[in-house]
């Protein structure tokens, strides 16, 4: 009975489910692709180091400033559930465009929602990628410093890319968070797969099989991707093996 019940209900609301499959998608790539992008100036500010001897006090004060912001950036967007920023950005944002252009018609919950999961994702890779920086050998650096390499110079050419590789993995995994916490994007009005399920209940009358066919899909969605992040991880396991 169930499985005629999900048959039936997959058959008649299909452009539903599809829908809000392809917006779930689309804010997950979305979100980790520009968190990734977003990321990498915060990382150069975050790993960046005071030098008392040769930074002026003007360039001592900057950095200081930049590391202190990064520092509140990423507890802030950590610390608080996306729901809550999500809520505060559309609704915020619609307040200010509407008093300083005089309407905000144009400023649709998908565009807010893009732009929150961009920046919540940045929050977290900042730390991820920070993480695998750390993790280098920093005989590295020291090997490039004695090759006359600067010290922003061997970060950008050598430590940076290797970290960024070793970071993939954990960068796959929040995609797949991604894939998952974007429900709660719904609340400002997408139109993603938790959102579409509940205009299929809405409309059957029917509050349980809708949501098992969004788990399957949910499902279905994050094993996929598990699987390329775990492959991903042994094929770089695997690299490594051979370079050893």
């Amino acid at each position: 009975m169930i499985l005629t019940s999900i048959s039936d209900i997959i058959s008649k609301y299909h452009s539903f489910f599809t829908r809000g499959l392809l917006y779930t998608i689309l804010l997950a790539v979305l979100g980790t692709a520009g968190g990734f992008l977003l990321a990498l100036p915060f990382l150069g500010i975050k790993t960046t180091k005071i030098d008392p001897i040769r930074d002026s006090k003007v360039s001592i004060f900057i950095k200081k400033i930049g590391i202190g912001f990064t520092n509140v950036y990423t507890t802030f967007f950590r610390g608080t559930p996306m729901m809550v920023q999500a809520m505060i950005f559309y609704y915020g944002m619609s307040l200010v465009i509407h008093n300083v252009t005089g309407n905000n018609y144009w400023w649709k919950p998908i565009i807010a929602g893009i732009i929150v999961i961009i920046i919540n994702t940045s929050a977290y890779i900042i730390e991820i990628l920070r993480g695998a920086v750390n993790a280098i050998d920093p005989g590295q650096m020291e090997a490039a410093r004695s090759l006359g390499f600067s010290r922003k110079k061997a970060l950008y050419l050598i430590i940076y890319p290797q970290a960024i590789k070793n970071a993939l993995p954990s960068i796959g995994n929040e995609f797949i968070v991604n894939l998952k916490d974007s429900s709660v994007l719904s609340v400002i009005g997408i139109f993603d797969l938790f959102k579409a399920t509940g205009s299929v209940v809405s409309t059957t009358a029917d509050s349980v099989t809708p949501y098992i066919i969004t788990a399957i899909l949910y499902l279905t969605l994050t094993s996929i991707t598990a699987l390329l992040v775990k492959k991903l991880e042994s094929k770089r396991h695997g690299g490594e093996m051979k370079n050893v």
